[in-house]
């Protein structure tokens, strides 16, 4: 954790050197992005494992949408924090403009209308008003397009946001599920209990991948927009399938 100028210039370095493995003249724009990205959600994890004792215990919102605008979140999490300044500051005396690390965040593509932005007020909202809530949604690969004029044409080529993954996501194996559809269902009595059974079916497994949700002044309720990504049941790939 840092309080000051100092203390964030040397959490700052480390995190360089034990996340990604290189020191700070090594380093690319990209890689002092990802970790002062780590080092807000080192900090948020801090404050979430601080404050379990005032989460609700009681009853919690998750909230369901197929698009979630939340845009991009170093700023506005530097904002909330109310250190922009300082980490500007400290930054800055490492030779490093922030502004710079601002233009490296993607603008995640999880969709493209009005009611993915209203999704994500919600999630912000909840935040901000102590409510421990949580959004669902799908980890789009391509949830975006790009436009281009090519020979005097329209053409979309598609918005790969994840190529260089999505720092502030956290995967998480364990919670994955196993989802099943097509096949077909039968019936079987089972000590005098009637059981249905799906088989022949195709399976995905649905990963989840949990992006930390903060809003202004209220460092009591960090939440989670939790995002699915399908992914395959096989350990090894099915050559079979390409007979």
């Amino acid at each position: 954790m840092f309080i000051d100028k100092e203390s964030f210039k040397e959490a700052y370095i480390m995190k360089l050197i034990e996340g990604e493995g290189i020191t700070l003249d090594e380093a690319t724009q990209w890689d002092k992005f990802v970790a002062l990205v780590a080092l807000l959600k080192e900090k948020m994890s801090y404050y979430r494992t601080m404050n379990k004792k005032s989460m609700a215990q009681g009853k919690q919102i998750f909230y369901f949408s197929m698009e979630f605008l939340i845009g991009k979140l170093l700023h506005n999490y530097l904002v909330n924090f109310k250190i922009e300044e300082l980490v500007r500051a400290g930054l800055s005396e490492l030779s490093i403009n922030l502004d710079d690390l601002l233009e490296q965040e993607v603008d995640p593509g999880l969709g493209n209308g009005g009611l993915g932005r209203l999704a994500a007020c919600f999630l912000d909202s909840m935040a901000f008003l102590g409510i421990e809530g949580h959004g669902n949604g799908i980890r789009y690969k391509y949830g975006l397009f790009e436009q281009k004029i090519v020979a005097g044409n329209q053409v979309e080529v598609a918005d790969n946001w994840l190529k260089n993954g999505y720092p502030w996501e956290i995967r998480k194996p364990d919670k994955a599920i196993v989802v099943k559809f097509r096949g077909s269902v039968r019936t079987k009595v089972i000590e005098g209990k009637t059981s249905f059974i799906h088989e022949n079916y195709e399976s995905v497994l649905a990963v989840p991948y949990d992006v930390p949700i903060m809003s202004y002044d209220n460092l009591l309720y960090i939440n989670n927009l939790r995002l699915w990504s399908a992914e395959t049941t096989c350990g090894e790939l099915d050559l079979a399938c390409f007979n």
